[in-house]
């Protein structure tokens, strides 16, 4: 008992803006993954369900609302980029709130967007609505990622982030098609509704299970803002950007590809689309043990085998069997990559990480956004069949970002050692 309060004492001098020592690393007993991540992958499973389920009900909103088709795509437009902008500017604003509050506070944020999108009369209001439950989306992952690293001892930090992450990939594999069947069925209202529930059953399990970890004094906005434009840091975002991008430059047209090229009847695209969810929830907590072992090397293979899967699949689409198999490992590598992403950058802006953390969403939804677009040029000059090819060429150039990122890492160990080696000399 002495041995934790000295711990947790001795945390409260930590530099300023210091992610501090881990809650488990304070108990010296927690080597499994602790109940309080769960109230953290909860919320990002609620979080997954209000981002995508749109797509499965634009045809119900746009009914009910007396709006086009396009009109109501907008919702999705107008959510990536509430992400896009909010998560920075809400960090800005919230950065000396405690992590605890914060997330009690972003969550609060979340029930109320999703609760206003459930009684919405008009267009207008619900879109409102979705842009200010985005602006909580990127935040609370943000957030959510930093405070898991510290519910575990340092060896498990990129699994802890994996956990989370891993509800917004069980989201695409349960909560989607069960969301979007609710609103087929109820009514579309009803599925944001499922969405109010699971964010309170979210809130409440913060407020519970969730430890206030000392964290030191915060670090003020300057310290926040030097360490996300270092270009170490910018070019890890751009790196996270390209990998999202290469995925939905393929997942925005999964559906007419495996249609018009593949043969599938529209009704198996689904569950071929469930099979690519339990792939991508595989990839993720796969990629946060690789990670915790070797961060960097883990990163450059996954790479290398995502632009490989994809440049592939221009081949195998002609085949039913050949394509989902495809499919299936392209969604296992695509989100391998995502925990040690996070934790680069968390290495990276150890003293004051929040800004860098959250802005990653940011970049992440950029890059889906970018994916889209490039995807549709794509299909408008070389054609469907060459989709692939295309993001096979941005997870490539993500691949060449890491490779740089790793040579610069080692030029400027290499300086600083040369700067040690002087100084002992001198002495």
């Amino acid at each position: 008992m002495s041995k934790t309060k000295h711990s947790l004492h001795s945390s409260a001098g930590t530099p300023p803006g210091d992610t501090g020592p881990s809650y488990a690393s304070a108990s010296g007993k927690k080597r499994t993954f602790p109940l309080s991540l769960l109230c953290l992958t909860i919320g990002a499973f609620a979080i997954g369900m209000t981002e995508f389920i749109i797509m499965g009900l634009l045809p119900n909103v746009a009914e009910d609302l007396n709006v086009s088709i396009p009109q109501a795509g907008q919702l999705i437009t107008g959510y990536a980029l509430g992400v896009a902008v909010g998560a920075p500017i809400l960090t800005v604003f919230t950065h000396r709130i405690p992590q605890k509050k914060l997330l009690v506070l972003l969550m609060c944020i979340f029930i109320i967007g999703n609760a206003l999108s459930v009684i919405a009369p008009t267009y207008g209001l619900l879109i409102s609505a979705r842009i200010l439950t985005a602006f909580a989306h990127g935040t609370f992952l943000g957030v959510g990622s930093i405070l898991a690293t510290k519910l575990v001892t340092p060896d498990r930090r990129a699994g802890a982030v994996s956990v989370v992450l891993a509800g917004l990939t069980i989201a695409n594999i349960i909560g989607v098609p069960f969301g979007t069947f609710i609103g087929q069925q109820l009514g579309w209202r009803s599925s944001f509704g499922a969405i109010t529930l699971l964010g309170i059953i979210s809130l409440i399990g913060i407020i519970r299970f969730i430890p206030v970890i000392p964290q030191g004094p915060p670090a003020n906005l300057g310290q926040q803002f030097r360490n996300l434009i270092r270009p170490q840091v910018l070019l890890v975002l751009l790196i996270g950007a390209m990998g999202c991008g290469s995925l939905f430059t393929v997942f925005t047209y999964i559906t007419p590809m495996l249609v018009d090229i593949s043969g599938f009847a529209e009704q198996s695209v689904t569950w071929i689309l469930v099979l690519f969810g339990f792939g991508v929830t595989l990839g993720n907590m796969v990629g946060g043990r690789l990670a915790d072992w070797k961060l960097m090397p883990s990163l450059i293979v996954n790479f290398a085998i995502l632009a490989v899967l994809l440049a592939v699949l221009t081949l195998t689409l002609h085949n039913p069997i050949l394509a989902v198999t495809t499919i299936f490992f392209w969604g296992v590598a695509a989100f391998g990559i995502m925990p040690g992403l996070q934790v680069r950058i968390m290495n990276m802006t150890r003293e004051a990480p929040l800004l860098a953390t959250t802005s990653s969403h940011s970049a992440f939804n950029l890059g889906n956004a970018a994916g889209a677009y490039i995807g549709g040029f794509a299909i408008t000059h070389t054609g469907l069949i060459s989709v692939p090819l295309y993001a096979a060429v941005i997870a490539g150039l993500g691949l060449l970002g890491l490779l740089w990122s790793l040579i610069l890492h080692d030029r400027r160990a290499s300086s600083d050692g040369a700067d040690a080696g002087q100084s002992i000399v001198a002495r």
